[in-house]
């Protein structure tokens, strides 16, 4: 049932109308984009399956190396070993759009290019298996770094999501159907109103009618 407070009148009803007109559009608007942050969302989501898998895969491998590695050299030796790095890495970060979204981009490049900096040692102490322990964490960081990437995605597409959907659920179940059911009750009040009116007015003319029926004119 509508307030109370509502006024029934035409001003009214026309601003009803406007502001439903809006929300049916808004309600569109939003489905769609619901629809394409789902597309891009599972998109993303597959994606982050594979990416995981060759993260694992190469982590199980850097740790299967570097288990070899310590059971072959002493753990002293190999805190030396891998005390001073001799490779840095700088992280860049910019944001992309998407479905007006701001999502994380990360791009990261060493300070310089020549693969045998990985190895902060040299090979005489050492052993092959920590050489490829260290190749294979090499190889599986710019994937882990795409992995953070995807994830955080995933995590800012998810909370949009839901935020869409809330807000496209309210305008379909709260906010339409009252503006539905206030314009409703505003039209009908205005048809009361017009057949109270036609009513009067057709009994001001039947009285009118009665009254010059009734009129005798005074004798001559």
């Amino acid at each position: 049932m509508p307030s109370a407070t509502i006024n029934p009148t035409r001003m009214e009803l026309t601003r009803l109308k406007g502001r439903l007109r809006t929300a049916v559009r808004g309600h569109k608007l939003l489905k769609d984009k619901r629809d394409e942050l789902m597309k891009q969302f599972l998109e993303i989501v597959r994606r982050n399956r594979q990416l995981r898998a060759k993260v694992e895969q190469g982590l199980e491998k850097a740790n299967a190396a570097f288990t070899v590695a310590s059971a072959i050299m002493s753990p002293q030796m190999l805190e030396q070993a891998l005390l001073y790095p001799k490779q840095s890495v700088e992280l860049d970060m910019k944001l992309k759009n998407v479905m007006s979204v701001n999502v994380p981009v990360y791009d990261f490049h060493t300070r310089n290019d020549d693969p045998a900096e990985i190895y902060p040692y040299g090979f005489a102490q050492t052993s092959g298996e920590l050489d490829a322990a260290l190749e294979a964490l090499s190889d599986v960081f710019r994937d882990m770094l795409e992995l953070a990437e995807v994830e955080k995605t995933m995590q800012l597409l998810a909370a949009d999501i839901e935020k869409t959907r809330r807000r496209v659920n309210a305008l379909e179940y709260v906010m339409i159907p009252d503006f539905q059911q206030k314009i409703r009750y505003i039209s009908m009040k205005l048809d009361e109103n017009e057949r109270g009116n036609i009513t009067r007015l057709m009994k001001v003319k039947e009285m009118v009618l009665q009254d010059a029926h009734d009129f005798q004119p005074p004798a001559s």
